[in-house]
């Protein structure tokens, strides 16, 4: 008979796997999560100082109950640890009524009566004046319970509760192989194999690594910080909230204003010349003019005020799927094997929801949230 070192494994303790270790340690699972860095590295997706999480989720409606499930998670986190993980800054889309910014937030809070403000574009341009250059067929759709989360710092903070519940880690651990073995699974390590009756695959950038079956791109995204010319000019975040923005050539520009110290961030969305596929196991990092020229090309017709040189420029690895939902199931119906992936740049806020709906899959339950269309298969 086969002896198992633990009930379940996480390999990949980005926001998606530190969540689901918290999750399944808090019920009691006999769990150990695998990180091949160190939580809260800047080498994935899950870093860059704040991520966004709204309510009226623009991707798509049926997100809105695992946003609303996410923000009391956090909630709980941030009050379990005594450590600031969120601020309350709104949430700004955009766009023209029918696209999918603007358009998309008020369907979704249409749908799932999520308080918002909606502004024609001159009254936009007015409540938000570093905005210009807005067509006047766009509206701006406001959302006052958006929030910001601070991800390195709640990336730890989430790996710290599973361990005091009794998860085990193994940081600076790389998985490099699995052995689906009768019952189970062994995961192999430079320094360990460990035999386990199921595995939570959540590596994000190198999940097809472990699984090359899987339809996930990996692309290289910049995201830069820029100065503005003059202090007290409006860009803190209370006067320039989080938003997406719908463009006229249909690139989206993202970002939210200057706060604990930092400067105001700002990026383009995958249809920005500088978001590339990549190997993500290319080491290379090193950051050129490309990374950010779009950018500055950008900001003195839409955000000006701000210098077009960034400050700073950090790169981050996303993944992404051919319809630009998440990936979260077993796949080819296996039960030994649960993954979830395809974060598409916006799956940072939802880390702790899906950390739960997998904790439940785990456990044989039904999640509390619709997964059918999921599915990891449903590219088959």
């Amino acid at each position: 008979m086969t002896r198992w070192d633990a009930e379940t494994a996480v390999v990949g303790l980005g926001a998606w796997g530190a969540s689901a270790l918290w999750r399944l340690a808090s019920r009691g699972v006999d769990v150990v999560g695998f990180e091949r860095f160190t939580p809260g590295h800047a080498l994935g997706s899950s870093h860059g100082h704040a991520r966004v999480l709204r309510l009226a989720c623009p991707e798509h409606p049926g997100l809105v109950p695992l946003a609303r499930r996410s923000m009391e998670l956090w909630t709980e986190l941030e009050d379990a640890g005594r450590e600031s993980l969120l601020l309350t800054s709104g949430g700004l889309a955009v766009g023209t009524e029918s696209g999918p910014v603007a358009g998309g937030a008020l369907r979704a809070a249409r749908d799932h009566g999520v308080r918002v403000r909606t502004f024609t574009a001159s009254a936009l341009r007015f409540q938000y004046p570093r905005h210009t250059g807005v067509p006047a067929h766009h509206i701006g759709v406001y959302e006052p319970s958006a929030v910001l989360v601070r991800p390195e710092r709640a990336v730890r903070a989430t790996v710290a509760a599973a361990e005091e519940a009794g998860a085990r880690v193994f940081t600076d651990s790389r998985v490099t192989r699995l052995e689906p073995v009768p019952g189970g699974v062994h995961l192999h390590t430079a320094q360990r194999s460990v035999r386990v009756r199921q595995a939570v695959l959540t590596a994000g950038a190198w999940l097809t690594g472990l699984m090359p079956e899987l339809p996930l791109e990996t692309v290289r995204r910049p995201v830069a910080w820029f100065r503005p010319f003059e202090r007290d000019s409006g860009f803190e975040v209370d006067g320039f909230p989080a938003f997406t923005r719908e463009l006229e050539d249909g690139r989206v520009l993202w970002g939210h204003g200057a706060q604990g110290g930092y400067d105001v961030a700002l990026g383009l969305n995958d249809g920005g010349v500088a978001a590339k596929p990549v190997d993500p196991e290319d080491t290379d990092r090193s950051v050129t003019s490309e990374d950010w020229s779009e950018l500055g090309r950008i900001l003195p017709v839409k955000v000006p005020g701000l210098d077009p040189l960034p400050a700073r420029v950090a790169l981050s690895t996303r993944t992404r799927t051919p319809d630009g939902r998440f990936l979260l199931g077993h796949p080819g119906g296996d039960r030994r094997l649960l993954v979830a992936g395809g974060e598409n740049a916006h799956g940072f806020g939802y880390a702790p929801g899906i950390g739960e709906a997998l904790a439940d899959l785990v456990r044989g339950g039904t999640p509390a949230l619709p997964l059918d269309s999921l599915s990891p298969d449903r590219f088959r």
